[in-house]
């Protein structure tokens, strides 16, 4: 028997200065990576903590009460990239009427214009003593590929009542994720040090034939064909 005058919990009210602080919080680690990019343009890929805390005019030990290490702050820089290149790809393409050649055609056209942008951002990402001093790797590559599971995701909308293997366009996202950096890698590397560099529009022009084969094979797996000319729903037939 319950005491008198007693009555089962309430739920928790949201408490509005707790909420003021996360979204105060937010909008500094948004600033720190504001300055992470601002100190990239500066000191290439092998920027410092102490090189961000500069740009941001303030003492390292700020920069840690915001992210807990390096990491923290490395999938911070990850995940603007991310986020800004989703909004320039979404921008520009419709799920509903584009084909699949010309869905891939923007994506990757855009993730080269950001590349080519701040070239720095993505060796930073890829090669920096940050990325390799990470203490833990496993969640930088959950961060990578949240973008090919958000790209299955889409596509699988517009597949309901087909029947294609969901796990098999899983795998080629991701895969398609992977050939993209590293061919990005190859083409800020070692083909800067080719007599004749390789275009801009020539690179966005091979990974969208790596990325269309790649497709075109899954579809075989699948006993499907693939008809790259309509939009994803329509893409997919049976042999």
């Amino acid at each position: 028997m319950t005491a008198a005058g007693s009555s089962s919990p309430a739920a928790p009210r949201l408490d509005a200065r707790t909420e003021r602080w996360r979204a105060h919080r937010e909008q500094v680690r948004g600033e720190f990576v504001d300055a992470a990019f601002r100190a990239l343009a500066e000191h290439g890929p092998d920027v410092s903590m102490d090189d961000i805390a500069r740009a941001a005019g303030c003492a390292k030990p700020k920069l840690y009460r915001h992210f807990a290490d390096k990491t923290d702050l490395y999938l911070a820089i990850l995940e603007r990239v991310q986020s800004l290149l989703w909004e320039r790809v979404l921008a520009k393409i419709s799920l509903t009427t584009d084909s699949v050649a010309e869905l891939l055609r923007t994506a990757i056209a855009e993730y080269v214009a950001v590349v080519e942008e701040q070239p720095d951002v993505f060796r930073f990402l890829v090669h920096s003593r940050m990325a390799q001093q990470a203490e833990q790797p496993e969640r930088a590559i959950e961060v990578a590929q949240r973008s090919a599971l958000v790209a299955a995701q889409l596509i699988e909308e517009r597949l309901v009542g087909q029947d294609v293997d969901t796990g098999s366009l899983e795998l080629t996202a991701y895969a398609i994720f992977g050939a993209v950096g590293s061919a990005t890698d190859w083409w800020l590397g070692a083909n800067r040090a080719r007599t004749e560099v390789m275009s801009t529009e020539r690179f966005t022009e091979h990974v969208s034939t790596i990325a269309r084969g790649m497709l075109d094979g899954v579809a075989e797996l699948n006993n499907l064909s693939i008809d790259v000319d309509k939009p994803a729903h329509l893409a997919f037939l049976p042999e």
